[in-house]
Order: structure tokens, then sequence, then C-alpha cells
């Protein structure tokens, strides 16, 4: 082995172009992350990814600091006692969604420990697109779900505050795309050929000028 045959090995490795690593960036979420209303039933998410979502709470900034918002994962083996007591798909009553066999298998329901109010509200807002976005990071989709029997999600899951809002997360097993379209349209979303679209005001429109 020659004396600098280390030195040479060393010499290449450095000078070996900086692998680059794919970064999803904010913008690459944001479009990503959609109110998804099908998911892959065969696909089973775990408890530590809902609690890795969960954790993203604790990084959120909070209406005078107050944090009031309490969480309450659902996995498989309590699905049910959410999924019948959810609605998805008001603009679309005629599909019934979700289809059968698409249904979301886990959730987190989001309580407040006080009064809901305009700051819990903001929190609320704060709260649940962090989370969205922390599960797609992850591969996985979900929806905010207003919809729902309040109380009877309160009296099944045995909880000790008032339900604000229900979130599902699984992996998707839809196509979603957004549609560019002015301040007047309809806004409505749809669906065509077994894809949905999304109507979003342009950019120029939403500026005040």
């Amino acid at each position: 082995m020659a004396d600098n045959y280390l030195e040479k090995r060393m010499e290449d490795y450095l000078n070996q172009a900086p692998r680059t690593k794919k970064v999803a960036t904010l913008n690459k979420l944001l479009r990503r992350n959609r109110s998804y209303r099908g998911y892959d039933t065969k696909f089973e998410v775990r408890p530590d990814q809902l609690r890795r979502i969960i954790e993203t709470a604790t990084l959120c900034p909070s209406a005078r600091n107050q944090q009031v918002l309490r969480f309450r994962p659902v996995l498989t083996d309590e699905s049910d006692k959410v999924l019948k007591y959810i609605r998805l798909g008001g603009a679309l009553p005629e599909l019934h969604l979700p289809f059968p066999d698409t249904e979301p298998r886990a959730f987190v329901v989001i309580c407040s420990v006080v009064e809901e109010s305009k700051y819990v509200d903001i929190d609320l807002g704060i709260v649940a697109q962090t989370m969205l976005l922390q599960a797609t990071e992850l591969g996985l989709g979900g929806i905010c779900i207003g919809a729902f029997d309040h109380k009877e999600i309160r009296e099944e899951l045995n909880l000790p505050y008032e339900p604000l809002l229900v979130i599902a997360f699984g992996r998707p097993s839809e196509h979603i795309e957004l549609v560019e379209c002015g301040e007047g349209d309809n806004l409505r979303y749809y669906r065509n050929d077994g894809i949905h679209y999304v109507p979003k005001i342009r950019v120029d429109e939403l500026i005040i000028k």
C-alpha cells in the first residue's frame, strides 16, 4: 500500500460534492396539507405518531400564554366511538362521504379547560394547523372536523372538558388539487373524475391595495 494512500482517500472524500438533502419546505407542506375525506384503512396510525403530532402544541404560541387546550388521542381500537358522530363533505351531501372502507381511523379530539372564547379559538386554529403540518411531514394527512355531535363524543370518550374540534389522521387515499379563482367566484369544493378540487382566491385579490 502506498504511503499516501490514506491521505489520498481523505482528500478524495473532502473533495466530494456535498449531498443535498431533500427539505420539506413550508410551501411544500402547505400544498400537501389538504382536507382529506378518504383514507387507506389498511394503514394504522401509531401511538407515537399521534403523540408527536400532539407534541407540536408545546411549541405553538398561545394567546396570553394560557395554554388551555387539552388533547385526547383516539387510535383504531376506539375509532368507532368518534366515527359514528362526525360528518364529512358537507358541500357534497349527495356523495355521503367518506366512502365505505375509506373512513379515518385515528383522531385527536381537542378540548379546552376554560369556556370557549376568541382567544381560545385563536389558539385552536394555530394548534390545529400546526398539528396537520406535522402530520403531513410524517407522510400522513388529516382534516379538521367541526361537524360532530359534541355531547355524544364527550360521553363516549369520557372527556372531562367540552370538545371543540376533532381532527382525523391517516394515510390519504384521494387526490386533491387547488384551483385558482377570483374574488366573488364560487368557492365550494367539488369533484370531477375522482379528483377533489378546492378553489383558492389568487393572492393579488387577497392583498388590500
